[in-house]
């Protein structure tokens, strides 16, 4: 894919007429069965859905392995038992919130959406703040931003490219639906600032595993987990606030809770450590109530003290 990256515009997805060969064939087919999918009735497909989604979290082995290693790491008092209904509700999640993003990209959802916190949102909008929006992994995590820039509100983030080029582009494209900008990891960290700086507001991911380096070993849920301890540095070359911010998609219900707490304003001119300690406690604070919802098959604890044992 030939990249287009301007620090005004941010990446924009280009098409290409070698998406229609025959190897992109099974992509479009599952796209055909998405929208499909997303024309149902939401009262109808979501019980359905999830109990595919459980059926697919079984056979899934290496992912289901992953999740394992994460939570029984993080949950170390759940049993056994507990530990498999956690990802089994997981598994639950995943394919009701994919076709919910493709319900939002072709202009047709129903879904009851309630804003828990939006008072911070409409606060820092009156007195024209910046904000980077500190967002976990969540299974949802796209649709904010989405919901978002739907609004008005002018949005800007991070992403790394996929392998399957096809895939990238219709990805991205529904990121940028209503507007924003996107910003490949590729390019730096510089882009996403300068938009900022700019008047977007980012969406940036506090839990991804950047090794041992630039890191700092922090308490995570039940064990530790190498943090980056960028968030402080962040708010202070973009201006802005730091909202923490999590949704959560009920299929039992059709439900979508998007929670935001209060501005974290205790980060700058603190120690690597505290801002990591304070990042990780917001993650915690967003997903203990629903962890269902985080994803938890990613590889955010790879990185180990020395002598401890790789949990993948």
């Amino acid at each position: 894919m030939k990249k287009q990256q301007q620090a005004s515009a941010g990446f924009i997805p280009k098409f290409e007429w070698g998406f229609l060969a025959p190897k992109y064939w099974g992509v479009w087919l599952a796209v055909l069965l998405l929208i499909l999918l997303a024309c149902i009735p939401i009262r109808w497909r979501d019980p359905c859905l999830a109990k595919l989604g459980r059926f697919v979290g079984r056979k899934a082995k290496s992912a289901r392995n992953r999740a394992k290693a994460n939570i029984a790491a993080c949950f170390p008092d759940k049993t056994p038992e507990e530990q498999e209904q956690l990802i089994d509700d997981m598994f639950a999640v995943i394919i009701p919130v994919t076709v919910l993003l493709v319900d939002l990209v072709i202009k047709r959802s129903k879904v009851k959406i309630n804003w828990h916190g939006f008072e911070y949102i409409s606060d820092a909008h009156k007195e024209n703040r910046n904000v980077i929006f500190m967002v976990p992994h969540g299974w949802a995590i796209d649709i904010p931003a989405v919901l978002l820039a739907k609004k008005g509100y002018a949005m800007s983030g991070m992403f790394h490219h996929q392998s399957n080029k096809l895939v990238d582009w219709l990805w991205n494209k529904a990121r940028i639906r209503y507007g924003g900008q996107i910003h490949a990891r590729d390019d730096g960290i510089k882009p996403f600032i300068q938009s900022i700086r700019q008047g977007n507001w980012g969406f940036y991911l506090p839990d991804e595993d950047h090794g041992i380096e630039q890191s700092v070993f922090v308490d995570f849920f039940g064990t530790y987990k190498a943090t980056l301890p960028l968030l402080g540095r962040l708010m202070k070359l973009c201006k802005a606030e730091v909202l923490p911010l999590f949704p959560s998609y009920n299929p039992k219900t059709s439900t979508l809770d998007i929670y935001i707490r209060p501005p974290m304003n205790d980060l700058q001119d603190q120690s690597d450590e505290y801002m990591a300690k304070r990042m990780n406690e917001e993650i915690e604070a967003m997903v203990l109530p629903n962890p269902e919802q985080y994803a938890w098959v990613l590889r955010f604890l790879k990185t180990r003290k020395p002598g401890d044992n790789n949990l993948y």
